[in-house]
């Protein structure tokens, strides 16, 4: 394995461990689970293509190359569905379920498996195999950049970060060339990872923005109810028990939920409680999924949401 590749395993491993963390923080978030999944590919990818092949190993050759290519063309694979799934692109449906199966994995399996287990050439089943996925991969970055358009054509600022990620994995082209021509282990690593890194670079420089406006917008939710609490309270004094048995909260979740409104940090909450973490991550995980909400902002604003006035009444005298 050279150790561009090594360094790059490494570095991968230590973002894996980090986004899980922060995922099993908030399972909710849809985004940073495609994200975790793109990262485990990757890291399977420079395994395979950094180990194998490897006469010294006691895997057959066979096995080896078909790994090796393999992990590349499942990671192909990924890239329209990651689109399609975590920036919420219709358009790609097609690409992401069936086109990606057609004409990515079939092709893969024809020749860089069963041609080369029937003729046992690889480099001649590398040439078969990779003239399909050539052309397909154009043809799919172009049906990206165009739902990347079609979703932001009123406002293409919103649309930054996913045209700079569409922009970072255009290498994905390069693979079957790179595969074809038989090019250098380090060309293709620096190629394909080189992208990876400013999909990881704009993926984490996103995520702290939201993380930033989520606190910006807890904030003045909290200034703006301690304003307007006594004067609601006033005119529905059982604002919130109304709320939780509307949305059919259980004691405990009750209990969690006031606990997050007051600031306290799952650590804290397990404590307070004594339960364990990951008891309070799945009580959060149930509250969000009642609430219909996605970070403790809107949950705030859900829990002091004004009630139907001939509701409330009904509620009161009950």
């Amino acid at each position: 394995m050279d150790i561009e590749t090594f360094v790059f395993i490494i570095l991968e491993i230590v973002m894996l461990l980090y986004q899980i963390l922060f995922y099993l923080q908030k399972p909710y978030d849809k985004k940073r689970y495609y994200y975790v999944i793109l990262l485990t590919l990757y890291i399977v990818y420079n395994i395979c293509g950094g180990l194998f092949p490897d006469p010294s190993l006691k895997v057959p050759i066979v096995t080896q190359n078909i790994l090796a290519y393999g992990s590349g063309f499942v990671l192909a694979c990924y890239f329209p569905y990651y689109f399609y799934k975590a920036f919420d692109l219709t358009k790609l449906r097609f690409h992401a379920t069936y086109g990606v199966l057609l004409f990515l994995f079939t092709p893969f399996l024809l020749f860089i498996v069963a041609e080369y287990l029937i003729e046992g050439n690889i480099h001649l089943a590398v040439e078969h195999g990779v003239i399909i996925p050539f052309f397909y991969a154009i043809i799919a970055l172009t049906a990206i950049l165009n739902s990347i358009r079609i979703k932001y054509k009123e406002d293409i600022t919103q649309g930054t970060e996913m045209y700079l990620t569409y922009f970072a994995v255009v290498p994905w082209v390069s693979m079957p060339i790179i595969s074809f021509f038989n090019l250098s282990q380090l060309i293709e690593v620096l190629v394909m990872n080189g992208g990876f890194l400013i999909i990881s670079g704009l993926f984490i420089w996103t995520m702290i923005k939201e993380s930033i406006k989520d606190n910006v917008r807890l904030e003045s939710l909290i200034k703006q109810s301690e304003q307007q609490l006594p004067k609601m309270e006033a005119l529905f004094p059982n604002r919130f028990d109304y709320n939780v048995e509307r949305l059919k909260l259980s004691p405990r979740e009750i209990e969690v939920a006031l606990l997050i409104i007051e600031g306290l940090r799952y650590e804290d909450i397990a404590q307070k409680l004594f339960i364990a973490k990951s008891t309070v991550t799945k009580h959060v995980q149930n509250i969000f999924l009642k609430t219909g909400v996605q970070n403790k902002a809107e949950l705030i604003k859900e829990l002091n949401k004004e009630p139907d006035k001939v509701l409330l009444r009904r509620y009161t005298s009950m």
